[in-house]
């Protein structure tokens, strides 16, 4: 069955389809928030944009005393209407909310809990135990390819989390058919989806390294600008290339292309989906060598040789629901930060069914008979480590557990409780048998705690009887009478 998001793990078998690269699609362009340094050294022939942040009321107001200085030496009716058009956005609510809700930049993350940390709830995590050191989330970067229902709610919430460096992949635009969905608003419509992610994201958390490539993966000129840019340094200095790269593509064509770009360059990825019922979805560790890549294990549908474009009917949109599409992109965030900051058990494989609450979990091998050539290179190279990495890992196991010391359970014990073993118990009855042992002619006063004394008969029970019958005849003279 075709997928709206991504076939679920029931679609999948074995089977080998090529990669296609058609050439039909629309020359890429790619865009950078930061510098334009970068986009030019990652696509050299694209058109570049850059997306400041958003200017502040006299930063606008300056800009429109310019143009008015323009317009004495050279009048213009349209620059005139275009001036007119921005005076009103100024005095429009929406834009009035916008200047107020903008924040510069936060150097360094604090764990300060004040109302004006953006980050001492995330900090809390580190102060919990959660995480040995939060703050380096900045220091990594991911890529998200597919900017849809569930790639740009992935986008927000690893900006929230306040992510180093995210690159934005996609080439369609913003229509009022994806309203149904989150993220994205009405005023966006028409707009490329990566230039509106970034104008959202870069308000929400202007800390965000923000990178925008508007363009078709499929094609082979986008594939090189793909390659270069995941392997490009970023703006900021702090890392070369992406740590991480994260799939939201709504067609198998593309995941194919994310998976022989992922294999070529070593890369881990994740992949994720939804049903094209809206009802279910997965997410999917991918690490190249050592688990299953795209290929190893591709749908049904594509293994049987039928191309998933014929199986769309005319007319028929596939469901969306936001509520899957939300869950699916909590997942895929979440086992994004466990694998980054190495915390929890990151899942080989996840599904969702939201029918009947159902999350299924597997682990997928590599298939040796795979179809990728890259990936078969993976596979030879994982084999040959695979023996020195294994004992790395037997040598920190026995490191840490010999370096692990025993605490008492509850260092405070104003009670003097303690635990003892049976046969200490035994030897210290022995011992108080021979201590309570007392010499010969002398007796206790009290009982002993395991017998117990019948008391003496009394000496005055006789005295007891004879007042007994003084009752008793006393008695009878009252009936007689």
């Amino acid at each position: 069955m075709p997928t709206c998001d991504s076939g679920t793990s029931s679609d999948r078998h074995l089977g080998s389809v090529p990669l296609l690269r058609p050439e039909s699609a629309a020359v890429p362009s790619c865009s950078t928030r930061q510098t334009p340094i970068q986009t030019a050294a990652a696509c050299p022939n694209a058109l570049e944009r850059i997306h400041p942040p958003p200017a502040t009321m006299e930063e606008e107001l300056r800009a429109l005393l310019a143009d008015l200085d323009a317009l004495k030496q050279r009048p213009d009716l349209a620059a005139i209407d275009r001036m007119r058009d921005r005076v009103v956005g100024m005095m429009s609510p929406d834009s009035a909310a916008t200047a107020v809700a903008t924040r510069s930049k936060i150097k360094d993350m604090s764990a300060e809990v004040v109302d004006s940390n953006p980050y001492s709830r995330l900090m809390a995590l580190q102060r919990m135990g959660i995480v040995d050191n939060y703050e380096l989330i900045r220091d990594y970067s991911i890529a998200i390819v597919g900017i849809g229902g569930v790639g740009s709610v992935a986008a927000e919430m690893l900006t929230r989390c306040g992510i180093g460096r995210l690159l934005l992949y996609d080439y369609d635009t913003v229509e009022l058919a994806n309203m149904n969905r989150l993220f994205f608003r009405p005023e966006q419509v028409g707009m490329t989806k990566t230039d509106a992610a970034v104008q959202t994201l870069s308000g929400i958390n202007p800390d965000v390294v923000l990178e925008s490539y508007s363009l078709n993966i499929t094609t082979v000129k986008g594939f090189e600008v793909f390659l270069g840019s995941l392997t490009a340094r970023s703006s900021h200095g702090r890392s070369t290339g992406v740590d991480l790269v994260l799939s939201c593509v709504d067609n198998y064509e593309a995941r194919m292309v994310v998976n022989q770009a992922c294999n070529e360059l070593r890369q881990t990825w994740m992949e994720s989906g939804v049903s094209e019922d809206a009802v279910s979805g997965h997410i999917q560790l991918l690490i190249p060598g050592e688990t299953a890549c795209f290929a190893c294990a591709p749908p049904l549908v594509v293994a049987s040789g039928v191309d998933e474009r014929t199986l769309k009917r005319d007319g028929v949109c596939a469901a969306s629901l936001p509520t899957t599409m939300g869950v699916v992109a909590g997942l895929l965030v979440q086992n994004a930060l466990k694998y980054l900051l190495k915390f929890g058990q990151v899942s080989p494989y996840l599904g969702y069914n939201s029918l009947k609450d159902y999350f299924p979990t597997m682990e997928m091998r590599p298939n040796p008979q795979c179809s990728n050539p890259a990936c078969l290179e993976r596979q030879k190279e994982y084999m040959k480590s695979k023996p020195e990495r294994d004992a790395a890992a037997k040598a920190k196991m026995e490191a840490e557990s010999s370096a692990a010391i025993e605490y008492p359970v509850h260092i405070d014990n104003e009670w003097n409780i303690s635990v003892v073993d049976d046969s200490d118990t035994a030897s210290s009855s022995i011992q108080r048998s021979a201590v309570d042992s007392l010499p010969e002619g002398l007796v206790r006063e009290l009982p002993s705690e395991d017998s117990y004394l019948e008391p003496p008969a009394s000496a005055t029970s006789a005295p007891i009887d004879d007042d007994l019958e003084e009752l008793q005849r006393q008695l009878d003279a009252l009936n007689s009478s």
